[in-house]
């Protein structure tokens, strides 16, 4: 998580995807170099993604923006409906509020708002699934995929099961803040804990601090979080991805299990699957030179492709 300086990121900007809003901004660094979209998990908002991963995304050549998906940050969120627990969106049938295209919608529609034609797609743990579908949705618009700490962006309901730490679910549900600066902030600190590497300490001072940088609610705005989860994917399955794809996933990962990006990865032809050794559900700096790494390496392999047709 991180608060970022002003100097630091562009003024935020706005996305259109009919009446929703999206928020956005772009790291001043490497303006000029190749896109690539930050795509962000289930409730929080832009500024979880550390700006120490973003700015070594950028020494590596890339023109970093992120944005708060619907229900999160400064973008739109929908009204309250009767499913208001992740874990009973996570089992219902349909969801209340949007489909999972409306979310990939958006993705592109910010890529819109940048002026990007194409764009390399980093999306964490939801922010996977999102790309993951924005790569079947709309294959000329991606160059690569990176999809991590993310189950399958086609499956839902009680497949879901498989791969998700149903403890650590029921974990997150039971967490119960007011809905104060002082609330986010302790929420901050607990959803930093509960996703942490049990194999690493946990800092707690640095947790604080970063939580009190950016009191985001939404890391407990369960509502927000059950119409995320609850859309439902009518597309095609991730075996028909055709761009190419790396799989990036926590070994220590207690929420959603490594089994989840082995699938992935034995799903999307030619896809790399990289585990992360002490890395949890999380973006740990320990973790910022391999992700960057990787990431260039799947943006140089994509150059030698010819482009995905439009469609």
């Amino acid at each position: 998580m991180s608060s970022s300086p002003t100097r630091l990121w562009s003024p935020v900007r706005w996305a259109e995807n009919g009446a929703v809003r999206l928020a956005f901004d772009s790291l001043a660094e490497r303006a000029d170099g190749e896109p690539l979209l930050l795509v962000t998990g289930l409730g929080v908002n832009r500024l979880w993604i550390p700006d120490g991963l973003c700015r070594m995304l950028a020494a590596q050549g890339f023109a970093v923006a992120r944005y708060d998906q619907r229900d999160g940050g400064e973008s739109t969120h929908l009204p309250p409906t009767t499913t208001r627990s992740p874990v009973s969106a996570l089992f219902a049938k349909r969801g209340q509020a949007y489909t999972a295209e409306d979310m990939a919608d958006d993705a592109v529609a910010v890529m819109g708002s940048l002026g990007w034609r194409s764009a390399h797609l980093l999306g964490v743990s939801l922010g996977g699934a999102v790309a993951q579908r924005v790569a079947l949705r709309y294959p000329d618009r991606v160059r690569t995929l990176t999809s991590m700490a993310a189950v399958p962006g086609d499956v839902s309901g009680l497949r879901t099961m498989r791969y998700i730490r149903m403890r650590t679910l029921a974990k997150f549900a039971r967490l119960k803040f007011p809905y104060t600066p002082e609330g986010a902030v302790a929420a901050g600190i607990a959803v930093s804990r509960l996703l942490a590497s049990p194999n690493r300490p946990f800092d707690e001072a640095a947790a604080r601090e970063a939580a009190e940088r950016n009191a985001d609610s939404g890391v407990h705005d369960q509502q927000a979080q059950s119409r995320q989860i609850g859309a439902q994917w009518h597309g095609p399955p991730i075996s028909a991805i055709t761009r190419p794809t790396l799989v990036l996933h926590g070994a220590d990962d207690p929420l959603i299990k490594p089994g989840a990006g082995k699938k992935i990865a034995s799903r999307i032809r030619d896809s790399r699957l990289l585990i992360l050794p002490e890395v949890g559900h999380e973006l740990p700096g320990c973790a910022w030179g391999s992700i960057a790494t990787e990431i260039r390496g799947l943006a140089n392999l994509s150059h030698h492709l010819p482009p995905e047709p439009a469609n």
